[in-house]
């Protein structure tokens, strides 16, 4: 559990602000890597409090950079790197713990949030809402051109869902909907040579009809004539 930078009291669930002394601590962070701030600020703005962003040094086998505001936390990660961080800060996890899925997106649930779409950092127009992972409950804002918005707190949510399995259970239930796509592919593709086997026999006992009429036509012609 996190505890609180100044009152080292335990920290509310999904959230940045204390209940006990009121300050916001940097959770998303602290303890999971060390890093660096560098100056100066960066051209990219924070969607919620329109300043320029920080630049992050996360120190990951070398320099791995992120931009944070260091208002609302919130955080910018190019295309990539949140994967990146949660591959690299999340490890050896083999088994799925439903019930602290479950329980995650329950807490998460509680909460009361103005959906808002936000403009990207960089090109600013407006990004997508999409949901990250199945069960997270974490909705990310994307500009699939330039990157990937979290709220305050949200990234400390995505590695508790990956702890508890959640990353594998994402990748089971799209292999899960992949071999249903490929199963309804392949059953319509068997209705379709269906359909033209049908059509094919119909046209040949259509045909063999005609021929039959024809025959009897010109053997009552001979007859006449």
């Amino acid at each position: 559990m996190a505890l609180c930078e100044s009152c080292s009291a335990p920290m509310p669930p999904n959230k940045n602000i204390c209940n006990y002394c009121g300050q916001r601590s940097d959770v998303d962070l602290k303890g999971v890597h060390q890093y660096t701030v560098n100056k100066p600020r960066t051209e990219r703005i924070c969607p919620n409090c329109g300043i320029p962003l920080q630049t992050l040094d996360l120190g990951l086998e070398g320099n791995f950079y992120i931009e944070r505001c260091e208002q609302c936390l919130g955080m910018f990660f190019d295309p990539g790197e949140l994967e990146s961080v949660l591959e690299k800060s999340v490890s050896n996890v083999f088994h799925v713990n439903i019930d602290k899925i479950k329980n995650l997106s329950n807490e998460l649930g509680k909460e009361n949030f103005r959906v808002a779409y936000r403009k990207c950092p960089i090109c600013r127009k407006l990004m997508h809402r999409i949901n990250f992972g199945t069960g997270s409950g974490v909705i990310i804002d994307n500009c699939k051109p330039d990157g990937i918005w979290l709220e305050g707190s949200e990234l400390r949510r995505l590695m508790e869902w990956k702890k508890a399995g959640g990353q594998i259970l994402d990748e089971q239930r799209k292999k899960m909907a992949e071999a249903e796509k490929l199963s309804r592919e392949k059953q319509r593709a068997k209705e379709h040579s269906s359909s033209l086997e049908t059509i094919g026999s119909a046209y040949n006992s259509s045909h063999s009809n005609d021929y039959h009429i024809i025959g009897s036509v010109l053997k009552l012609v001979s007859r006449l004539f």
